[in-house]
């Protein structure tokens, strides 16, 4: 098995450096870096993952996770995900402090303070959408603490990765399902989860942008924030189908699925409407199966974890 003394000696340039380039750290020349990589490969470099382990346990990384609203089970299958990747990582010493709160903005500007206090060597978040977020973020990478963001996003921030999905093309497929199983004109009322959180405004935004550039036969009639919580979504839904008995189909984007189905079955409209929702978690697929749910789009939480 080659080494890095070797690929050093090969090259004529110190192990330090071949180190740097091999772990991807930065500040090698470019010309360099190639002639290192190039060799690493003729050599079919591997690296010592014993030796790797050995000096992570050292360090004994921990990895804050800050995740939204306790009763969505949509965060239960991306913690399950995490938990499965971090029995492979736990050679190298890694463990994670997990937090999960409302979507407020006080309550993530304190809790990251509180990780970083906890001294966490990096940080899984999905952010608030807003400037101090950002500024936090990369207040945090300045200070050496890498953050990855997961389902939702804040892409002008020093993040150094996002894991979810591409929601403007989520709500560009709800688009096409509604004209797929919708008839005549289609009156539609949104639900989503808060307007401060990307991915729940780019589902909104990928929708209406088809619809207009498609001219399709769809009216917005109604948004309304349900906290993605099932009580609220209840009586979200409720009101919006007094207020608006026009309405002949309804589109969450986040959670609340659930609260805002039984407020479905316990409306008196003539017609089922079309439901157009998010995610494969238990109670939506209980409405599946039951009829209410028209179709469901699935992002993979688990695999968002790992």
């Amino acid at each position: 098995m080659a080494t890095i003394k070797e690929i050093a000696e090969l090259t004529g340039v110190s192990r330090g450096t071949v180190d740097r380039v091999l772990n991807h750290r930065g500040f090698v020349n470019a010309d360099t870096e190639k002639k290192v990589l190039e060799i690493a490969n003729l050599l079919n470099y591997q690296p010592n993952k014993a030796g790797m382990a050995l000096a992570a346990q050292k360090k004994k990384y921990v990895i804050g996770v800050l995740l939204f609203s306790e009763e969505n089970p949509f965060f239960d299958a991306v913690i399950d995900g995490l938990h499965q990747k971090l029995e492979e990582l736990s050679i190298y010493g890694c463990t994670v402090l997990m937090r999960r709160i409302p979507f407020d903005l006080k309550a993530q500007l304190d809790t990251i303070d509180a990780l970083r206090a906890e001294g966490i060597h990096g940080l899984i978040l999905s952010p608030y959408n807003a400037a101090e977020i950002q500024f936090k973020i990369d207040e945090l990478w300045e200070a050496g603490i890498p953050c990855v963001t997961v389902n939702t996003d804040i892409p002008n921030s020093k993040r150094i990765a996002y894991v979810g999905s591409d929601y403007l093309k989520c709500g560009r497929v709800a688009a096409n399902l509604l004209q797929l199983v919708g008839s005549g004109i289609i009156r539609l009322g949104i639900v989503t989860g808060s307007h401060n959180i990307l991915c729940h405004e780019e589902r909104i935004h990928g929708l209406s942008d088809y619809v207009k550039t498609n001219k399709l036969p769809v009216q917005i009639v109604d948004i309304r924030e349900n906290g993605d919580d099932d009580y609220q979504s209840y009586d979200v839904v409720s009101a919006m189908l007094s207020e608006h008995p026009e309405i002949n189909a309804l589109y969450f984007t986040a959670a609340g699925v659930f609260g805002g189905c039984r407020a479905i079955q316990n409306s008196e409209l003539q017609k089922q409407p079309v439901v157009i929702t998010f995610d494969a978690v238990p109670s939506t697929v209980e409405m599946l199966k039951a009829g209410i749910v028209t179709a469901t789009i699935c992002q993979h939480p688990e695999e968002q974890g790992a």
